[in-house]
């Protein structure tokens, strides 16, 4: 260990933090997860006469986005781990007690074990590109919420009139969102020239296409198909020890779950935009 270890348990709020120094003593502490809290977190560096730490988060949606950018920006090392790699080591550890304050040492005394990768911010032109994406999924989401209820037979006419109204404005938004989307990639010239090569691909259509490049970020820099599909979770895995054990090979599912399900949908392989 070169440098301190930082393991953060991130939550909508807050997140706790525990920093192993480099003698192995702990220090705890929890600090509200807004712009405020990033600056206590750096005046808690500077009392304790941290400099750079090496610190680890889960893959929680958006929940640590902002903290990871706040850390990298400072020149600290940052790692984003997968859940499901913490919860084998935890169960490795025997571990049976889960708190916040738990979970960050337990996430700390992994980043110490394993010395994962450190993780590259997305360029600014994808993470938008993504934010809009996302945003199109969660609106085309409710509107199929309102159809189903639509259809489902609604006899009071007020209630009707208002979910039809709000059919209409969502159907505004989603075309305005895939407007949105389609000039970003047209102004972007790499997300332009990838996204022209998907869509040579039969099957996969704009919207499809847009969202392997807000998943799946450079499908070039894959060297195979089945890097992308293991990046997607679409690898099998395998269930087999020695004679007696003889499981099922099934999709391993660790992965980018958007990624997964387009791949799913699209049934084309992404090799082809190399």
């Amino acid at each position: 260990m070169t440098q301190p270890i930082l393991g953060i348990d991130i939550a909508k709020l807050k997140f706790n933090a525990c920093l192993i120094h480099l003698n192995g003593k702990l220090k705890h502490k929890v600090f509200p997860n807004t712009a405020t809290g990033f600056d206590q977190l750096k005046e808690w560096f500077s009392k304790l006469g941290v400099e750079r730490v090496h610190a680890c988060l889960e893959a929680t949606g958006t929940y640590g986005e902002a903290l990871s950018l706040f850390l990298h920006r400072a020149g600290h090392t940052v790692s984003i781990i997968n859940p499901a790699a913490i919860k084998a080591f935890a169960g490795s550890r025997l571990s049976r007690t889960k708190t916040d304050r738990v979970d960050a040492e337990l996430i700390a005394r992994f980043c110490q074990a394993q010395a994962p990768p450190a993780w590259t911010p997305l360029p600014q032109e994808v993470r938008e590109l993504q934010a809009l994406v996302r945003r199109l999924e969660a609106l085309i989401e409710l509107r199929v919420m309102e159809e189903t209820r639509l259809s489902s037979g609604i006899t009071v006419e007020m209630v009707r009139e208002s979910v039809e109204a709000l059919l209409a404005h969502l159907n505004l938004q989603i075309k305005r969102t895939e407007e949105l989307i389609r000039t970003h990639i047209e102004t972007h010239p790499t997300l332009k020239q990838q996204s022209q090569l998907l869509d040579s691909i039969p099957g996969i259509a704009e919207t499809t296409a847009a969202l392997l490049l807000s998943e799946i970020t450079d499908i070039t820099q894959d060297r195979s198909a089945r890097q992308v599909a293991a990046y997607a979770g679409l690898v099998p895995r395998e269930r087999q020890s020695g004679s007696s054990v003889r499981g099922r090979t099934r999709l391993s599912k660790i992965g980018n779950a958007r990624a997964a399900a387009c791949a799913l949908l699209s049934g084309h392989h992404c090799s082809a935009v190399q």
